[in-house]
């Protein structure tokens, strides 16, 4: 199951910004927005402590982990689209400290997804049905020369991505202890009271930076190859996926820019939502769309890493094969996903 990114909205969101005497949001906007998110921030991390402080999975602790995250992100996107507005000193040094925080958190949970995308997708495609309670396990052997390599490529994979998520696992948790982390909470506890806006922010407009921002993203769109997006065989991502190079596949770098921005211009509408005004559609699908790239452009070089493996049988280095270029087909798809998305409302019927 590809891994949800997309960030639920807060209850902060659904309040009317403050105005000014033009009907135009103002810094208090920002404060008030900044004030919630370091509040939910606090919450979630008391929610966390008191369920055991696992870094992320299920239960009560794994949605605090998520929670934290997603207040970390709010907070640190704010500082960036508004920072004009805020003290430059205090917003330099947030915001690398909750993108820290942030990546930490993900990385464990980003890896279980990643084997169980994997896992779910060579079963697919080597007919072979996962019983009830062995999600995320390697098939079981079959007859035929995909079935009989998806079984050894799961099992390799799952080493792998297991490996790695005990790492992150580990990772999170000295994160969580250490005095960098508590440096961060404390900073966002003094948020939570009061927010350093720059002077005459106050009475500042905050649409010229939100529009700035979505600017950006609109720019950043234009240069996607749009024209091109979901096309069924996509030879050049496929060669150089499994080539010696260990570099990340240079077609999707752009595609990751505009999820970032896309973020960006969300938590942007967040900041200046009006209960009157309704939630862009076309935001929810392209970042659905973003996100399902994301994680198949991840799965697939995951498993072109796991080709490189030195003396795996030629069985299972042809399941990896087939395995990344099923990913690259998800990642084709996801972009045309994101394509029709964003040009639905451009579409007029004659």
């Amino acid at each position: 199951m590809a891994q949800q990114h997309l960030d639920p909205p807060t209850g902060s969101v659904a309040e009317a910004a403050p105005l000014d005497e033009g009907d135009a949001p103002i810094g208090d906007a920002l404060a008030g927005y900044l004030r919630a998110q370091a509040t939910e921030f606090l919450r979630s991390l008391r929610q966390h402590r008191e369920t055991g402080g696992a870094a992320s999975g299920g239960g009560e602790s794994g949605d605090a982990a998520r929670s934290l995250r997603h207040s970390a992100r709010r907070i640190s996107g704010s500082l960036h689209t508004f920072r004009p507005l805020l003290d430059a000193d205090w917003s330099e040094g947030m915001r690398p400290e909750l993108a820290w925080l942030s990546g930490t958190l993900a990385r464990e949970h980003a890896y279980a997804a990643r084997l169980e995308r994997l896992i779910g997708a060579l079963n697919r495609l080597s007919g072979t049905a996962a019983l009830p309670g062995q999600a995320g396990r390697a098939p079981a052997p079959r007859t035929g020369s995909l079935t009989v390599g998806a079984a050894k490529a799961g099992a390799l994979l799952d080493r792998q991505l297991t490996l790695a998520r005990t790492r992150a696992h580990s990772a999170a948790l000295q994160a969580l202890g250490s005095s960098r982390f508590h440096a961060v909470a404390d900073s966002v506890a003094l948020l939570a009271s009061e927010v350093p806006l720059a002077p005459a922010a106050d009475s500042a407009d905050l649409r010229p930076l939100a529009t700035a921002a979505q600017e950006r993203l609109a720019d950043a769109v234009s240069a996607l190859p749009l024209v091109v997006a979901g096309r069924p065989y996509n030879a050049e991502a496929l060669v150089h996926g499994l080539s010696a190079d260990t570099a990340p596949q240079p077609q999707d770098a752009p595609w990751h820019q505009v999820r970032l921005l896309l973020r960006l211009h969300r938590y942007a509408g967040e900041v200046l939502h009006r209960e009157e005004h309704p939630v862009d559609v076309r935001l929810l699908g392209a970042g659905k769309a973003l996100n399902r790239h994301r994680d198949a452009a991840e799965a697939a070089s995951a498993a072109a890493s796991a080709a490189r493996t030195p003396r795996i049988a030629p069985a299972t280095a042809y399941a990896l094969g087939v395995l990344h270029a099923d990913q690259r087909h998800e990642v084709e798809a996801a972009r045309f996903a994101f394509q029709q998305a964003w040009q639905k409302e451009a579409v007029r019927t004659p």
